[in-house]
């Protein structure tokens, strides 16, 4: 009895893409993870084995990175003598103020511009997402000149406005595609029921949790990384992790231990917060993208 199949058919173009896939992933993530690798391995040696490396062609020599005697001097020196904790305080401070009070407010206003229709909304909407186009250097001068006439320059209450500012515009962007997903029926049933415009607003904000989240982990991002507002807004009592770790690049001296160290430091909270929240982070990306 003769067997009937389907014959499938793959192309040449997709069968090469297949087979370069996996190599392309495992370059891409050799490149992306070996840097912080030896960023993590060097701040746990002494600066003589940091710099020891093997002969020209002797690859046999390369365990000599790996040969060393760990120690947490470099990380010893940032906290007890060069005063990391006060910076690492001021970065949280102001990572998340900022991106609190953006996503509090931002989501208020997404969601006005989302349900309710009034003249001029799209003129509106674009003068609030152009605020976001302009970039940092040719706003500073004015931003400073505002902010120390305020007494905010040195503050971390300064640094959480100066991130607020452009963090708030890109929150109202982003949001507005959220809501814009959530079916409007579902509030108005909530409203025939007897509640508020606000109830029903605050009833919807676990169907759009996700997307909320995520973008509270950009906001996070765009701030802990920040230098230009750091450096110029913060000066003095509200330095944070990235403007620290440059001062340790010095004419006379460059730690290289404590800038590895300090490296460590500054990336591996952020690493941990976006695998700690990876799957609603990718969920929220993708939330406002497809309407149905």
């Amino acid at each position: 009895m003769a067997s009937s199949g389907i014959v499938q058919y793959r192309s040449p173009l997709r069968t090469l893409g297949t087979v370069l896939t996996t190599p392309f992933l495992a370059i891409y993530v050799v490149w992306t993870v070996l840097p912080i690798f030896m960023m993590f391995v060097s701040s746990l040696k002494d600066l003589l084995e940091a710099f020891r490396l093997p002969a020209v062609g002797d690859w046999a020599g390369i365990t000599v990175f790996f040969d060393f005697t760990p120690t947490f001097k470099h990380y010893q020196n940032l906290f007890a003598d060069l005063n990391f904790a006060v910076y690492f305080r001021n970065s949280l401070l102001a990572a998340g103020g900022s991106a609190l009070i953006s996503v509090v407010l931002g989501s208020m206003c997404a969601y006005a511009l989302s349900r309710i229709e009034f003249r001029g909304k799209k003129d509106l909407f674009f003068w609030i997402i152009s605020t976001r186009m302009a970039p940092v250097v040719a706003v500073m001068v004015p931003l400073y000149a505002i902010f120390r006439s305020a007494g905010l320059v040195g503050t971390v209450p300064g640094l959480i406005l100066a991130y607020t500012t452009f963090n708030l515009p890109f929150a109202i962007w982003i949001l507005k595609g959220f809501f814009d997903n959530v079916p409007y029926a579902i509030e108005e049933a909530a409203m025939c029921d007897g509640c508020t415009r606000f109830q029903a607003f605050r009833g919807i904000l676990p169907l759009v949790a996700p997307g909320i989240g995520a973008f509270l982990v950009l906001c996070v991002l765009f701030a802990w990384n920040d230098f230009l507002f750091a450096s110029i807004i913060g000066s003095g009592g509200a330095k944070t992790l990235p403007v620290a770790t440059k001062e340790l690049v010095q004419p006379q001296n460059i730690q290289w231990g404590s800038i590895m160290a300090a490296g460590v430091v500054t990336t591996l909270p952020m690493m941990f917060l976006g695998l700690l929240i990876r799957r609603y982070l990718v969920t929220g990306l993708t939330m406002g993208a497809v309407r149905e």
